[in-house]
């Protein structure tokens, strides 16, 4: 006999997690959500997003301080890098984002049980936890257990010197140099940190261009400006091995001499976190790569188990997780339940930062889509030139028959904060014209998205 019953029982307690614990709970459900980790928030919150973007930021502060406040008149004597403090202030803040999601569950009464948790039959969790197992029971259960870092063949695993970006969130000093596996946001993000800090940055990436799956332009003045960072890049690069030799590591590339560095970043992409969940027990098998197939209401093979997030594959963002949280438990309660895919934005937090949403001209071009484009560069806008941060552009495509707003991508200044408009307007069906005839504050950032949509139909004002 199971010791507790539930509604709903969430097994994870990452942002889709914690996320459907709560909405269901809001909704009128007996809610659980079980989590092994100590701290809630999932690898975004403890080891990916929130981390990083505090090291991010840090890292940001010290360069400018450096080499970027002359510019405007503000003339430092010394700066001085303590890496610790920067480490501890990163450390507290998760700490306390943590605390945060654990009192969100108190306050909307969800039972939070610490452990692994796994299938165990129809409508049956078991969870581990130190010592015992816990039985349970609900009608309804979540998975949501996220993803985990993926990993090259031949590619040694240690932990001091080669590997993940877990590991390299952590370094307790700056590396002389470091080589990063993976053009991705992932590495370059935690590239650009340890290259404003002092470290020789080299980036290998298999393909022949960086940021796989985003917008090209924007991935080509991306290379160009981290290029002038001092970040080497090296494309069309296969490793094949990497190991710890003495106290430096040794990378080999198909085709060429063998690469050393202080440090290696193994930055190659995640994988859906799916093993040992007892997913046979119901009769759910993941596909070729691991991924639990669901309908496109979040229902697997099984019936009463759902899943959401990174364990049934497409982006692997923390807010698509959510978005699929909401929309799975509303419909499990109400019926309905709806995620735009089309209107999910993505951010790499570089500098320059880099924001997207909707679909690239790749993919136009390939589905055989007529479109327009209007493109506006960040020199030509009046705030961009305030702040000290002209690279970059917006970039909005269009729909040629109906000027509906099909994508929009930005690299430059603030671009996460920029393309939360973008992307309301593209969940709202707007035009360019509607962007472009409505009124943005002056002098703004947002400007350059207002010309950027005037441009689609040649009507650019301020270029």
């Amino acid at each position: 006999m199971p010791e507790s019953a539930h509604d709903l029982i969430v097994i994870g307690g990452g942002p889709g997690g914690y996320v459907a614990a709560i909405r269901a709970a809001q909704l009128g459900l007996n809610s659980a959500c079980v989590e092994r980790e100590p701290r809630l928030g999932g690898t975004c919150l403890r080891v990916g997003c929130i981390p990083s973007k505090a090291l991010l930021e840090a890292s940001a502060r010290y360069a400018e301080a450096r080499t970027g406040l002359a510019q405007f008149g503000v003339r430092v004597a010394s700066v001085e890098l303590d890496l610790a403090a920067m480490q501890q202030r990163k450390a507290s803040i998760v700490a306390g984002l943590a605390q945060g999601v654990d009192g969100l569950l108190r306050k909307n009464k969800v039972t939070r049980y610490a452990g692994h948790g796994r299938l165990a039959g129809a409508g049956q969790v078991v969870v581990e936890q130190q010592g015992k197992t816990l039985q349970l029971a609900a009608k309804y259960i979540v998975i949501a257990t996220g993803s985990l870092p993926a990993w090259l063949p031949g590619v040694e695993r240690a932990a001091q010197f080669i590997g993940g970006s877990t590991e390299a969130l952590e370094f307790d000093g700056v590396p002389k140099s470091l080589i990063v596996i993976g053009g991705g946001y992932i590495g370059l993000e935690l590239g650009s940190v340890w290259n404003r800090l002092g470290s020789q940055v080299t980036v290998l990436e298999y393909l022949d261009r960086l940021l796989p799956g985003m917008d090209h332009e924007l991935a080509t003045e991306a290379q160009r400006a981290f290029s002038k960072q001092g970040l080497d890049f090296r494309l069309s690069c296969r490793v094949t091995a990497a190991r710890v030799a003495g106290q430096e590591c040794v990378v080999e590339v198909a085709g060429q001499q063998p690469l050393r560095a202080a440090r290696v970043l193994v930055a190659v992409g995640r994988v859906p976190n799916t093993k040992d969940l007892g997913l046979e027990s119901v009769g759910i098998k993941p596909d070729g790569k691991g991924r639990i197939e669901v309908d496109e209401h979040f229902r697997t093979s099984a019936a009463g188990v759902y899943a959401i997030g990174d364990v049934i594959g497409g982006i692997m963002l923390a807010h698509k997780a959510e978005e699929e949280a909401v929309a799975c438990v509303e419909r499990i309660v109400t019926g309905y339940g709806h995620v735009n895919y089309n209107a999910i934005p993505a951010v790499v937090f570089t500098e320059p930062e880099i924001a997207t949403v909707g679909r690239t001209e790749d993919d136009l071009k390939a589905a055989g889509i007529q479109y327009n484009r209007g493109v506006f560069p960040f020199k030509a806008n009046a705030r961009a030139r305030t702040l000290g941060h002209i690279e970059g552009f917006v970039k909005v495509l269009a729909d040629a028959t109906t000027d509906r707003v099909l994508g929009v991508h930005i690299i430059g200044p603030r671009a996460g904060e920029l393309i939360a408009e973008a992307t309301a307007a593209i969940e709202f069906g707007a035009s360019s014209e509607d962007i472009a005839r409505t009124c943005h504050a002056h002098p703004t950032l947002p400007e350059a998205l207002k010309e950027a949509a005037l441009a689609v139909s040649n009507r650019t004002i301020h270029l």
